[in-house]
């Protein structure tokens, strides 16, 4: 089975199956988990048992990548009825992405370059090409159920998207959206919010035109919350947040927080993306504490061992709202392995702040601007030169008693003694340092510095620290799961119950009977 006739965007195999034998048994295995899924989704209807339908989309990843797509044009035969609306389309999309595959291969071919891999993946083609058409030993029984059919168009949207059929794939994924809104079944919303998710995905990548799909992601919130759907509801509000966040909409994003209640028993990966998309708004608007919160709650809660990527960027966004609090990243945030290459010019920059040198601060600016932008976190960045002019002016109050504008300006490398005056004049309102102004004598006069435990800082550091093992604890209790009708195990049964009741009648006999002999 070859990579380019598969949905993923990573390749299948990366070495050429033995024999044309071998090819068709793994893909008669790939043909009957394909079988098993579809079999599970119609129980899961058939039965109104919504919680195995997310056990089908978790086969989804998987199948994508060994899938062929005569596979699956084999399967939405099998499949389908022949009255459904939907099988001719299906049938006509998967013919053109095996033509675009097919092509995508000879270009590959006709690359004089004619690497190991390459000539891997087209030598397991003609083997798929092939052998394909007859592998699949296990039929497929005909199912008319709307899960099973978007189910089906799930992957034909991958593929559209994986090569890159941007006209058939906004047009297809329109009419999707559209099939789905025509039913109204609770069976149907964990795939509903797949399909909205492909929908902007889609949108964002081809189209390029944001505003148009926001009404249509706008009016899908408010029908999954008028029905109850929770998982359409959280996968919206991402949705929204994402589409809000590409076009700098900050302000409108942070109403639309304010006025939406995330719900809580969706999936992590969503809450995940949620306490991210959230925690980037409060930092523009300049809540800072607030945001380092769900950015690290974003990052506990993302899967261990995977999401490397999403990690990257949520740890940059992180780093520089903790400088913008006035707290230094650990040393062991930029020491991970999946970390240091993308956190380097992060590193240069806690450096610049964490000592308080204005020329340092300006030179890694200039060096790593263009990553900045790139990460979106250039316009929180600029921000943090009024944090360096107050570090190096508390490391100042720390060293001098008195000290001239001047000397400040050399080491603060500022451009006068004014702008040094004010910079001081207003370290003072914000309560950085504790000084007083001399603007005859053209100096700063700094107080004598005061015992930090005769303040309350260490009880308000030591209260922000026992809130957060509150909750943790309390996430911890919220995440344990109980299976159902446990309580019922400490029960009595009603034999139990007739037999206890009519052992207490023979003793409560024998007692009164003891009572009678002994008067």
């Amino acid at each position: 089975m070859s990579a380019q006739t598969t949905f993923s965007q990573t390749p299948a195999y990366t070495t050429l199956p033995c024999s044309p034998t071998e090819v068709a048994a793994q893909e008669a295995l790939v043909y009957e988990d394909l079988k098993r899924a579809i079999t599970l989704l119609e129980t899961a209807v058939k039965t109104n048992a919504k919680e195995k339908i997310p056990r089908v989309l978790r086969t989804t990843s998987k199948l994508r990548k060994t899938l062929s797509v005569a596979q699956l044009r084999q399967a939405v035969g099998q499949l389908l009825p022949a009255q459904n609306v939907s099988k001719p389309m299906l049938l006509d999309l998967l013919a053109q992405i095996e033509t675009k595959a097919l092509h995508a291969v000879e270009v590959a071919r006709g690359d004089d370059s004619g690497e190991k891999d390459v000539e891997m993946t087209d030598a397991s083609l003609e083997v798929d090409t092939c052998t394909a058409v007859n592998t699949p030993a296990v039929v497929l029984p005909v199912v008319d159920l709307i899960e099973v059919e978007i189910y089906l168009f799930l992957y034909v949207l991958a593929a559209l998207m994986k090569y890159k059929m941007d006209q058939v794939a906004l047009k297809t994924v329109d009419m999707v959206v559209t099939r789905c809104q025509q039913f109204n079944c609770r069976t149907l919303d964990l795939i509903q919010a797949k399909v909205f998710t492909y929908y902007s995905n889609i949108h964002e990548s081809f189209g390029q035109d944001l505003p148009a799909i926001r009404n249509t992601l706008l009016c899908a919130h408010r029908t999954s919350c008028l029905r109850y759907d929770e998982a359409g509801q959280a996968t919206l509000i991402n949705l929204l947040l994402r589409n809000y966040l590409k076009d700098n909409l900050y302000e409108q994003a942070y109403k639309f927080v304010s006025k939406t209640t995330f719900p809580e028993t969706v999936s992590n990966n969503q809450f995940v993306r949620y306490l991210y998309y959230v925690g980037k708004i409060q930092a523009v608007q300049l809540e800072y504490t607030e945001s380092y919160t769900k950015l690290m709650q974003s990052i506990r809660k993302a899967p261990a061992n995977t999401a490397h990527g999403f990690k990257r960027t949520v740890y940059k966004l992180a780093i520089i709202v903790q400088l913008l609090m006035g707290e230094v990243p650990e040393r062991d945030v930029f020491s991970q392995d999946e970390l240091r290459k993308a956190l380097a010019p992060y590193l240069q920059l806690t450096n610049a702040v964490r000592v308080g040198n204005l020329e340092d601060f300006n030179v890694v600016l200039s060096q790593h601007g263009a990553a900045f932008k790139a990460d979106n976190t250039y316009t929180l960045i600029i921000r943090l030169r009024h944090n360096v002019i107050k570090t190096g002016l508390r490391k100042i109050s720390m060293s001098y008693s008195r000290i001239l504008f001047k000397d400040i300006c050399e080491k603060l490398a500022l451009e006068n003694t004014q702008n040094a005056e004010f910079v001081c004049a207003k370290a003072i309102r914000d309560g950085v340092i504790d000084a007083v102004i001399d603007h005859e004598n053209g100096w700063l006069q700094l107080k004598e510095t005061v015992n930090v435990y005769t303040t309350k800082d260490p009880q308000t550091a030591f209260q922000r620290r026992i809130n957060f093992c509150l909750d943790v604890h309390n996430e911890a209790v919220k995440a344990m799961r109980y299976p159902p009708d446990a309580y019922k195990k400490d029960l009595e049964s009603a034999e139990e119950r007739l037999e206890r009741e009519k052992q207490e009648e023979e003793l409560a006999k024998e007692i009164e009977d003891e009572m009678d002999e002994g008067l």
